[in-house]
């Protein structure tokens, strides 16, 4: 599939099951496999990623078996990784490379890692800084990146750690790494990031805690050499994977969709609450509580959406639905200005720069800054060809994208939408969009 043609599309309608939180997915693979027992986890994500993952796993020593819709992890307790024979690939899963970099700290065996073209570009540096000061010894690297040769210590050593930024995955890498330390391990982030890994060591029985320090920022602290307790993990549907065909919803003229077993995180739902911002039609009803998350269902139909500031505090809840976002500004009447994302430009892409210019190709105005990106509501011409350079959030949200322009969207090397979201085209096809595949 070297690209996909999206056309105009109209009347978007049904109700829709979105696949599992990917986030959620990799932490209960890995969890489970520091655990003492089994861990039966429903609803995982069955995307490549999430393979890598478990791939990986399965190299490390840890049985995992597929029965009945569901996937059993046979733990091997905090330290008990065994040394791998070859090379762990981790394909294009950034969080399954930053996470196990942490999760082998205290078995005391060395791995090589490596990754696909993309994740080889990826920094890992901001995640083999603190695990060095916890005793791990990088071998060889590639500048900081893939491939990587590390040797993890006996035991991590404890340490109180302040991130500059707010990182889900370089916080879970410190915390999985601190699981194997004999004191306690403090994490302190600028702003709360996702809170999936703090949950789940919680629910597996590690003493954890976190609270707001009086400057706001987030404090993290965790008690080593906890006793995990396999346990059984329900995967809500992902809400990064939502946002696509909530959007396409929103903006396509006489449509509306219905989406069940939603995860509500508060960590994670920045998106509906900007969408709601710029006047968008979503209802949000049936909430309740599963294993340590909140899910919930959600309504949406066609809107008229209007510009907004998007304030850069908001950007740890919602950093991977810019993308998206910007499609929905690109509908809006006025500019909408989304601030505190120069994140954006580490992920699978330099999202800011290939979100702007392929607006621009589109006949959408931006204007992009370091930290900021700017986009001016108006006509979307298309007649355009987007490269996704191997990014699944920017090939999706292209596709979107031209969904609504006047003329087709071509997206190029769209196969990376596998590795987050695998039915995404069934799903999208279902519903009325125009993709035709190439």
């Amino acid at each position: 599939m070297d690209y996909i043609i999206s056309k105009k599309s109209t009347n978007f309608s049904g109700t829709i099951k979105i696949p599992g939180d990917k986030s959620i997915s990799h932490r209960a693979l890995i969890i489970g496999s520091m655990s003492i027992g089994k861990s039966k986890i429903t609803g995982l994500l069955e995307s490549e990623d999430v393979f890598s993952t478990m791939t990986a796993l399965k190299k490390l020593g840890v049985k995992i078996q597929h029965s009945n819709n569901s996937y059993i992890v046979e733990g091997l307790g905090i330290a008990g990784f065994k040394a791998p024979t070859e090379y762990i690939d981790l394909g294009n899963s950034g969080t399954g490379i930053r996470l196990l970099l942490g999760a082998i700290m205290g078995s005391n065996i060395i791995v090589n890692f490596k990754g696909d073209a993309s994740l080889s570009k990826r920094p890992m540096q901001r995640v083999l800084k603190p695990l060095k000061l916890m005793g791990a010894d990088i071998l060889t690297s590639n500048k900081g990146k893939l491939p990587i040769s590390i040797k993890s210590p006996k035991e991590a050593l404890a340490i109180k750690y302040i991130s500059k930024i707010s990182s889900a995955q370089i916080k879970s890498a410190i915390l999985l790494s601190g699981l194997s330390a004999s004191g306690k391990t403090k994490y302190i982030e600028p702003i709360k990031s996702r809170d999936h890994t703090e949950k789940m060591l919680s629910k597996f029985g590690a003493n954890i805690s976190t609270k707001t320090l009086s400057n706001g920022s987030n404090l993290i602290e965790l008690n080593g050499r906890p006793n995990l307790i396999g346990n059984d993990i329900s995967v809500p549907s992902d809400p990064s994977s939502v946002a696509f065909p909530l959007v396409s919803a929103i903006i396509i003229p006489n449509s509306k969709i219905e989406i069940h077993n939603v995860m509500m995180n508060s960590t994670r739902n920045g998106i509906f609450e900007t969408l709601q911002e710029m006047g968008a039609k979503i209802k949000i009803f049936n909430e309740k509580r599963v294993d340590s998350e909140n899910t919930a269902s959600i309504y949406a139909e066609h809107s008229r959406l209007r510009g907004i500031i998007v304030p850069s505090e908001r950007s740890p809840r919602m950093i991977d639905e810019y993308p998206i976002l910007s499609i929905a500004a690109a509908c809006a009447k006025g500019n909408t200005i989304m601030n505190g994302v120069s994140e954006l430009r580490v992920k699978e892409s330099d999202r800011i720069k290939i979100v702007s210019d392929g607006l621009n190709k589109a006949g959408i105005k931006t204007i992009e800054k370091n930290d900021s990106l700017e986009v001016f509501g108006g006509e979307i011409e298309g007649n355009c060809t987007i490269d996704s350079e191997l990014d699944h959030r920017i090939a999706m949200s292209f596709l979107i994208l031209g969904l609504v322009a006047k003329n087709p969207i071509k997206v190029l090397r769209p196969s990376t939408i596998y590795t987050s979201f695998p039915n995404f085209f069934d799903i999208m096809l279902n519903l009325g969009a125009k993709l035709v595949r190439a």
